[in-house]
């Protein structure tokens, strides 16, 4: 992946080596489309975001990605754990309304993300890690093609003339920033501090196959993550409105121990294990924008909208992402008259919007009453599994086609006693 910086055309300029850059990298040479990946980091690099959800399986497959990633060693993931003082509800995700997987991992990011990007080179996409972007100019209201202005880390500069451009620089978001896309997100600041543990638990302890979700005894709206990974480790964190985790660096390792150790849950299982790595703190990652493309350019994954990593949408949605734009993209390529709205910003959004009605219910409790309520309906329970393992766009779930009004009158029903 060794390149000399020089002018490049190509059809397909890619901001970002992530699973959406990568995964569009390679959608986009199955159809035959010169592809230039621009990589401002080098790979491996630590990237939160671990446990994956079925639905984005078939994105990896469809890529050329699936048996790489299997032959990787991840930890398998079959579901989701829910506890919460005492109470423990757990969701299998093969047992769902939508067709599809319902197997998935639980990965290292830095593992997982090179894995796919090297596929996508594999594939014939040309990718350049420690290439900057520094401008991005997209042609409108001229005859001239989009251009990117990139430098290397050795300070050679030079431009890439392109047919489009996707943005899949993740948190990076760097079109929405070089040319003023930001818009408001509706989700409140919230923080995660997080590490890595041996937790060291014997066999039959705790179920591996699950992402297990803790809510802090005393508050609703805190929760915590822990995610077995291969090895013995555990990925653990806690999410909480941001005033609740702003303390200086040096006091993140104990912050989260105490946190940790205030959960019945965690505490048994993880309480004094060692942190692997140091107590890491991100905040404000919620993000939006008014659009997701424009003219000669569309936005991927993160770039566009991040919601909340509750429900561990975040990949999922990246890979739907690159899946619905390449579509869109190569019918452009080739001489259709395309409505990016239509074909790609409305349906992407589409699921977006209920995973967030499922995380905003999540923060204000009425989720948590809904997934804790003792006389579940089968059907009703399918129908939340297939959400919760990512089938957040099949609208023959009434929990998709309607989401907020179904969640609110559900609600209601768990709350008659």
């Amino acid at each position: 992946m060794k390149h000399t910086a020089q002018h490049t055309a190509v059809d397909v300029a890619i901001i970002g080596a992530g699973p959406a850059g990568a995964v569009a990298a390679a959608l986009l040479r199955k159809s035959g489309r010169s592809v230039l990946v621009l990589e401002r980091q080098h790979f491996p690099r630590f990237s939160i975001g671990e446990s994956l959800l079925p639905q984005s399986m078939a994105y990896l497959e469809e890529a050329g990605m699936l048996q790489a990633v299997i032959e990787a060693g991840f930890q398998y993931k079959n579901g989701a754990q829910f506890v919460y003082r005492g109470q423990s509800s757990s969701f299998d995700f093969r047992d769902k309304h939508t067709a599809g997987w319902g197997t998935t991992y639980q990965v290292e990011r830095a593992v997982f993300d090179e894995i796919l990007i090297r596929c996508a080179a594999e594939q014939g996409a040309d990718v350049r890690f420690g290439h900057t972007v520094q401008a991005v100019h997209t042609g409108e209201g001229t005859d001239a093609a989009p251009r990117v202005d990139v430098i290397d880390e050795a300070g050679h500069a030079y431009q890439v003339e392109a047919r489009f451009i996707f943005d899949a620089s993740g948190f990076g978001r760097v079109l929405p920033r070089l040319l003023n896309l930001e818009a408001p997100t509706r989700m409140p600041t919230r923080a995660a501090l997080f590490s890595h543990v041996y937790d060291g638990l014997p066999p039959g302890v705790h179920d591996r196959n699950k992402i297990c979700v803790a809510t802090h005894p005393e508050r609703r709206d805190v929760w915590f993550w822990m995610i077995p990974l291969a090895g013995g480790r555990s990925s653990v964190g806690c999410v909480a409105e941001s005033s609740f985790l702003d303390v200086p660096a040096t006091e993140r390792e104990p912050k989260l121990r105490a946190l940790i150790q205030k959960e019945p849950t965690f505490n048994r299982l993880i309480g004094d294990a060692p942190f692997l790595l140091p107590v890491r703190h991100i905040g404000g990652y919620s993000a939006n924008v008014e659009r997701l493309h424009g003219p000669g350019y569309a936005l991927l994954g993160n770039a566009g909208e991040f919601l909340d990593p509750v429900f561990s949408s975040g990949v999922t949605i990246a890979l739907r992402s690159a899946h619905l734009a390449v579509q869109t993209l190569n019918r452009q390529l080739d001489g259709e008259q395309v409505d990016w709205s239509a074909n790609y910003d409305v349906p992407l959004r589409k699921g977006i919007d209920t995973f967030r009605a499922f995380v905003e219910r999540w923060y204000t409790g009425e989720l948590q009453d809904i997934i804790f309520y003792p006389d579940q309906t089968p059907s009703i329970r399918r129908m939340i599994s297939a959400v919760l393992a990512g089938y957040a766009w099949d609208e023959s779930n009434p929990y998709v086609a309607d989401p907020v009004r179904r969640l609110n009158a559900l609600h209601e029903v768990c709350t008659q006693r």
